[in-house]
């Protein structure tokens, strides 16, 4: 299965991401990891995987984060298009920083939440909720993460995840899938420290959102 990793941003390095998805390897995944995706990514190019994981905000690269990623008439692939390929029968999950747009970006749209913030590190639990590939076999487990607060307005996405923390951010929709023409969307929002993709449930949390929404 041939997966594109979309990361690195100013407040996400793409070494944190590229260290905590490498497991994937050892499940058969062919990673390949796009840090400044504004000159890659193509119709073509996109097509020429399964599914597409972003784990990044709307900037253009780390060093730039100024300069939005998407800007009409100049960056190629625009949130329009993830659409297309996902309706058109692939997969897409947005990865944590994945999750920062808000309305009215094209962006936001797509991914059917708008980011509100997040408090200062700190521990959070992710739960499974109801029954759902992703999370089977997984338990509840407690990290150190941002714990992000998020609007979901996509009014098809089926909650299979929340996140808890003694912070102002209470209990939060941690994770969601849709259905998207003949395609698969998925939103997890923990993610911004390698522990936590270090751990073990997450790791299995990690690796069937991507078999999911692949159409396995």
């Amino acid at each position: 299965m041939n997966v594109l990793i979309l990361c690195d941003d100013l407040w996400h390095p793409g070494e944190v991401v590229e260290r905590g998805l490498a497991p994937l390897r050892e499940d058969g995944f062919a990673l390949d990891f796009v840090h400044s995706p504004k000159d890659i990514l193509t119709d073509g190019f996109l097509r020429r995987y399964d599914v597409i994981v972003n784990a990044r905000g709307n900037s253009h690269s780390a060093a730039n984060s100024a300069a939005p990623w998407f800007e009409p008439n100049v960056t190629a692939v625009m949130p329009g298009d993830f659409r297309r390929y996902v309706e058109e029968g692939h997969g897409f999950l947005a990865l944590h920083a994945g999750n920062t747009s808000r309305r009215p970006h094209a962006m936001a749209d797509f991914i059917g939440n708008d980011f509100i913030r997040h408090p200062p590190q700190c521990d959070v639990t992710v739960s499974p909720v109801g029954d759902h590939p992703i999370t089977a076999g997984v338990a509840p487990f407690t990290v150190r993460d941002e714990h992000y607060m998020i609007d979901v307005f996509a009014a098809d996405a089926q909650v299979i995840l929340t996140s808890v923390s003694a912070t102002e951010a209470g209990t939060q929709t941690a994770g969601y899938v849709r259905r998207m023409g003949r395609g698969r969307f998925c939103s997890l929002t923990p993610g911004h420290n390698l522990a936590v993709y270090e751990n073990e449930n997450c790791r299995r949390l990690l690796k069937q959102a991507v078999r999911w929404c692949a159409g396995e």
